[in-house]
């Protein structure tokens, strides 16, 4: 295991890595495609590097959180590209991520992220959405979606389609790499010794009792996902050797915050569920300081005064000395890097 420290991505690494932008501008599209396992439609949304000169917009923002630029239905640059599955948190949306997807689209990748249904900031249901596996198979449909299309199909790469996901989504995108759930496993942790997200689950009227083991443990392993990246991954607590056994793509782990600073829930250090040793081939990137949702959007000058206000999550709140964009940037290179865009 390799663990590297990148700090607020200003002297640490190369500067290549941290540099703004690469070359093209964010094509975007959104759309719905039927979810028959969720017996509705799924929206979903594409990013992609498109020709220069294609008109832009604000994208994202809202009274809390600052936009990103894209160039709506823009032409795509010619030639097939990389692509990137891009998962979001539990009660996310593929908006939180759109500064990622972004800055990936302007580095060569065809970005693809959907509204996982029943656990988006706008469709919630905590009992239906610990039913993880379901993740998995909307990312699967929304590729198998892309490739099948006669304009979208072929800007990809299929020799390089890599899974991505922070949080909840990051579990989803190691599902799809090999990694199985231990369903007994996270029982016992929430049983014994509660992180926050079991007492979220007890909160917001889930019961992990209800659930079936043989769906939960189940191999969701994609074989056309040659790469995996995992920011903050949830559900790694309670796994064994044999649950990780299958991870055989190359893999980055970006752990959010030092210490006290981490999210315990997504806490993969030997003091947290100790997922990192698990994985002793997968490659190890330390971002701090940050939250756990500093890479979350940047935030408007009234964001958080605006979530306190309301009562809600302080999710525009960032460490003592750490700067939100630097953060993001510092992912950034990361994934740039583990990529290869």
């Amino acid at each position: 295991m390799k663990t590297l420290i990148l700090g607020l991505c200003l002297s640490l690494m190369p500067a290549v890595l941290c540099a703004e932008g690469a070359g093209h501008v964010a094509g975007m599209q959104e759309g719905t495609i039927p979810a028959p396992h969720h017996g509705r439609e799924m929206e979903f949304a594409l990013w992609y590097p498109a020709v220069q000169g294609s008109a832009t917009a604000s994208f994202g923002g809202n009274p809390v959180f600052r936009p990103v630029t894209v160039a709506p239905e823009a032409e795509a640059v010619a030639g097939r590209h990389p692509l990137i599955l891009l998962s979001h948190g539990l009660g996310g949306h593929y908006r939180s991520l759109g500064w990622l997807a972004v800055a990936l689209a302007e580095r060569g990748a065809v970005v693809v992220a959907v509204n996982h249904p029943e656990s988006t900031v706008f469709d919630f249901d905590m009992q239906a959405g610990l039913r993880h596996w379901t993740r998995a198979e909307d990312l699967r449909l929304a590729l198998d979606h892309v490739l099948a299309d006669p304009v979208l199909g072929p800007m990809v790469d299929e020799t390089r389609i890599a899974a991505a996901g922070f949080s909840y989504g990051g579990w989803t995108a190691l599902t799809l790499a090999g990694v199985r759930g231990n369903l007994a496993g996270y029982r016992a942790l929430c049983a014994t010794a509660p992180t926050g997200h079991c007492r979220d689950i007890v909160a917001q009227g889930g019961d992990l009792g209800l659930l079936e083991a043989g769906a939960w443990d189940a191999d969701l392993a994609d074989a056309r996902v040659d790469a995996v990246v995992a920011i903050d991954p949830g559900l790694t607590w309670g796994l064994e050797a044999a649950d990780v056994a299958g991870l055989a793509v190359p893999a980055l782990l970006i752990q959010l915050g030092a210490g006290v600073d981490r999210l315990d829930s997504t806490d993969i250090s030997a003091g947290g569920s100790g997922f990192a040793a698990l994985v002793p081939q997968a490659r190890v990137a330390e971002v701090a300081p940050a939250y756990h949702f500093s890479v979350l959007p940047l935030c408007t000058e009234k964001g958080a005064a605006i979530l306190e206000a309301e009562g809600d999550d302080p999710v525009c709140t960032d460490p003592v000395g750490a700067v939100r964009a630097a953060i993001h940037r510092a992912v950034i290179a990361a994934v740039v890097q583990h990529l290869g865009l």
